[in-house]
């Protein structure tokens, strides 16, 4: 199974038999997403940055809700968590567990805090989690420290912070890797990850983005 980081939260992710992006973004991000398509999207919230489905070709199956789905072999399980901002018109965050290809991968969207025990459970056998890590309108470095040590994943791949080309009031992964006590490393341009490749202890690696 292979991942590629488009930008922002949105990763694209080949399986044998199909293939998913997660939360598609408008051009308004600084992203551009380009010609992709994909069998199935997930959409964490209805924010622009995070749901321009629309944008995604192939006429994939949309998944922007809680609940447990089959789509060409590929098992997801979708529960709802809370962003940061807490007012009567709050965007509502989901995160996403994603079985394909013998690898089970978290992409938790915009998540707002750490994980409930109940949410802590549902993620026990996450092997890659896809996390957010920019602050100020998601988890701050130190948080999402605390929500990998919940999780326990054998692969970390940050998501959701600056780069020279997002618009976002968000903080560099360089902030993040301080927080986990790790020097900055070469972004890598994909991840090729089997069952068998998974590293023994927990690994993070950040990815370059890529239209």
């Amino acid at each position: 199974m292979e991942i590629n980081w488009l930008g922002h939260s949105c990763f694209r992710l080949r399986g044998r038999n199909a293939s998913l992006i997660t939360d598609p973004y408008a051009s308004s991000s600084g992203y551009a997403l380009g010609t992709v398509s994909a069998d199935i999207v997930t959409v964490s919230n209805s924010h622009p940055h995070h749901s321009a489905s629309l944008d995604v070709g192939g006429r994939p199956i949309v998944l922007d809700g809680p609940g447990e789905y089959e789509v060409k072999g590929v098992v997801v399980t979708a529960f709802r968590t809370d962003l940061p901002r807490r007012t009567e018109d709050a965007l509502r965050n989901t995160a996403f567990i994603i079985e394909i290809d013998d690898v089970t991968i978290c992409h938790l969207g915009d998540l707002g805090g750490v994980l409930t025990a109940e949410q802590i459970e549902l993620s026990k056998e996450v092997n890659v989690l896809l996390i957010p890590v920019g602050g100020h309108c998601t988890i701050a470095p130190a948080q999402a420290a605390e929500v990998i040590s919940q999780i326990e994943p054998k692969l970390i791949v940050p998501m959701h912070f600056a780069t020279e080309v997002s618009t976002a009031d968000l903080e560099s992964v360089d902030h993040f890797l301080h927080e986990m006590g790790l020097t900055v490393t070469e972004p890598q341009a994909r991840l090729v990850v089997t069952a068998a490749s998974l590293p023994a202890e927990p690994t993070v690696t950040i990815l370059k983005y890529r239209p």
